[in-house]
């Protein structure tokens, strides 16, 4: 069967009779002459299968990727040790084409795998219960959001200033088109304001979002924005790094109400990009508010084990904007080869995972400050990222590591001006202590 088959003159004359028309021109004589392109497309000449795969590879090329270069820029996507069972696994036909449950117990092969990645997230961020996934952490943020003011009937939410930037603006741009109110939290020393959060917080607050690890890789406090939010009857949303879940308290023991998150980190490579995936666990009480799916476990008419599908909230079963969520897809391959990735880490392999992003981390600081060059920015516990300034630029300091094979750190004048010359650094455990040295010896000497 061809990959292509291009229309002959023949089939466009029978397409076009059988429309009533006898010209393309007649064909589109109802789009007016002005917004028609009346030209040619400006393409090139067609080439051959080998051509197009041959150019195809040169673009690829072109990029920078970190199985070529040492890495450590994180902000969001990280470069941790991916199993070979993962991407083995989740390669199965039987995976790779799974997609919605359209007819839900006959695909009991995807039930399940829904089923253990979201029994792994509930034990993972000690919740109740967990929904399929979703797009990515940005989107599960916003669904968050939406969540607390569906279940508070409230339109306000407070999200501190230490979270993502790019999620501020996701979370804004789907506020505004809620009629919800967001209201920003300044920081002080890399972590959220707790004296400025009471200011904000009171009985129209339907929910608080904390990031922690923040942005800047601080674990923040969550004692006190607890009995912040609790106290106003709203909902206390974190946003966590999963792999930080191995060694720190999970979301459910400080207390709050939903996790989201990137599941990014679990098996899933940098793809330039995405896809990605996002996870959403809530205590048992919110259940019915979460978007998306909940599969459950049961016995078929023989007594054995089935796969069942518990809740379903979709928005084309209802009125659009009446519907929990607009958001349809549950990155099933994504969320796969996170399950897969959770099962050969087990318990001890996601805490030894998590100890060595943390000694390593701590090391290439150690190691980058020695000769007070470059100064830690915020006096403050961090998991595996941290920031530090200097009076270099930082597109500098990034133009000179990449000339030496180095992806360098996120450049965080980006999004807070404030921080001129400041550099995001992430150390995972895949960074060997060769490559802190040689990232340390290089910032020693550059100007």
């Amino acid at each position: 069967m061809h990959r292509y088959i291009p229309n002959t003159e023949a089939d466009k004359k029978w397409m076009l009779h059988s429309m009533g028309v006898e010209s393309m021109e007649e064909l589109f004589k109802d789009i007016p002459k002005e917004l028609r392109l009346n030209r040619e497309l400006n393409l090139d000449e067609g080439l051959s299968e080998y051509e197009v795969i041959d150019y195809m590879n040169r673009l690829a090329n072109k990029n920078k990727n970190t199985d070529e270069l040492v890495t450590f820029l994180g902000a969001g996507a990280y470069d941790h040790y991916i199993p070979s069972i993962v991407k083995h696994l989740a390669g199965r036909s039987e995976f790779f084409t799974s997609y919605t449950p359209y007819q839900p117990e006959i695909s009991q092969g995807t039930l399940r795998a829904i089923f253990e990645y979201q029994t792994m997230i509930a034990n993972l961020t000690g919740m109740d219960v967990s929904n399929a996934s979703m797009y990515d952490g940005p989107t599960a943020c916003v669904e968050a959001g939406m969540m607390a003011c569906t279940s508070t009937r409230r339109k306000s939410i407070v999200i501190s200033k230490t979270v993502h930037p790019e999620i501020r603006k996701v979370i804004q741009t789907y506020m505004k088109f809620r009629g919800i109110e967001v209201v920003e939290i300044d920081m002080n020393d890399g972590v959220t304001d707790i004296e400025k959060l009471k200011d904000q917080v009171d009985k129209n607050t339907a929910g608080v979002i904390i990031q922690t690890p923040n942005f800047f890789g601080i674990i923040e406090e969550l004692t006190e924005v607890e009995k912040i939010i609790h106290a106003n009857k709203g909902i206390l949303i974190t946003y966590v790094d999963p792999i930080s879940l191995g060694i720190l308290k999970s979301p459910g023991d400080l207390g709050a109400d939903i996790a989201v998150g990137e599941g990014q980190s679990l098996g899933n490579g940098l793809n330039f990009g995405g896809p990605y995936l996002g996870f959403m666990a809530t205590k048992s009480k919110l259940a019915r508010k979460m978007p998306g799916r909940i599969v459950g476990q049961s016995i078929d008419q023989d007594g054995k084990r089935a796969f069942v599908l518990t809740l379903q909230a979709r928005e084309q079963h209802i009125r659009r904007f009446k519907a929990t969520s607009n958001i349809c897809s549950n990155q099933g391959l994504n969320a796969l080869m996170a399950t897969i990735y959770l099962a050969s880490m087990g318990k001890k392999g996601l805490q030894e995972v998590a100890k060595r992003c943390v000694q390593k981390s701590h090391y290439a600081l150690e190691q980058i400050t020695k000769n007070g060059k470059f100064k830690l920015m915020f006096n403050q516990p961090f998991f595996k990222e941290f920031a530090v300034t200097s009076d270099i630029n930082s597109n500098k300091v990034n133009k000179q590591l990449l000339d030496h094979g180095i992806i360098g750190g996120y450049e965080i004048s980006r999004d807070y001006l404030e921080f001129n010359n400041g550099l995001l650094f992430a150390v995972t455990e895949k960074r060997t202590k060769d490559e802190i040295h040689k990232l340390s010896s290089i910032l020693e000497v550059i100007e």
